[in-house]
């Protein structure tokens, strides 16, 4: 949400280079991503080795970083999702907040979040539905272990890959598919209960 306003509203040098690394991995090979991941945030990376040293905390083939994989990568669909929330709210409605002696904090709480609310929200339901497609940075960052960093995308290829597993991975498809087409049925369901209740 911050990153959407300050990229709609925000006028500053280097926004286009942040709007457009804020996008790269919707355009970059998963495997990149997952490879950047290690270098930053791997045992011996400047973030990795950071939070090691001071807090214990290892990314690397761990559960929490398999969710930091999915999470960078469904970053740019969500923020896309919000950005276009936010660039639909009319700007005249916080001038007049504004002249009517409002705050930022006022204007922001009471205008642009509820507008921006079914954004937000089909944001977060996608951003849900894609990472449970992710495969390629996950594999890379947080490896492919069963019961710890083993996604359904992983699941499915483990199964393809032993002898007699088309059935499971079959399964796993099917749900895999369900699983999707309920959270963007969802997404949209709930977007647009929220357009009604907004007026819009």
């Amino acid at each position: 949400m911050l990153a959407a306003f300050l990229l709609v509203r925000g006028r500053f040098p280097g926004r286009a280079l942040l709007d457009a690394l804020a996008h790269l991995p919707l355009v970059l090979p998963p495997v990149v991503v997952g490879w950047l991941l290690l270098l930053i945030f791997g045992r011996n990376g400047a973030v990795g080795a950071w939070l090691d040293a001071w807090f214990g905390i290892r990314l690397v083939f761990t559960r929490a970083g398999a969710v930091l994989a999915c999470a960078v990568m469904v970053f740019p669909l969500m923020l896309r999702a919000v950005r276009l929330s936010l660039e639909g709210i009319d700007p005249g409605l916080e001038q007049a907040a504004r002249t009517l002696g409002a705050g930022w904090l006022d204007r922001f709480v009471t205008i642009v979040l509820p507008l921006a609310a079914p954004g937000i929200l089909v944001a977060a339901v996608v951003g849900f539905a894609a990472s449970l497609g992710e495969f390629g940075a996950v594999i890379t960052f947080a490896a492919n272990i069963p019961g710890q960093t083993q996604t359904l995308p992983l699941a499915i290829y483990t199964a393809l890959q032993s002898p007699g597993g088309e059935a499971t991975a079959a399964r796993l498809s099917v749900v895999a598919v369900v699983l999707a087409l309920a959270g963007l049925l969802l997404a949209e369901a709930l977007g647009r209960r929220l357009r009604v209740r907004l007026g819009r």
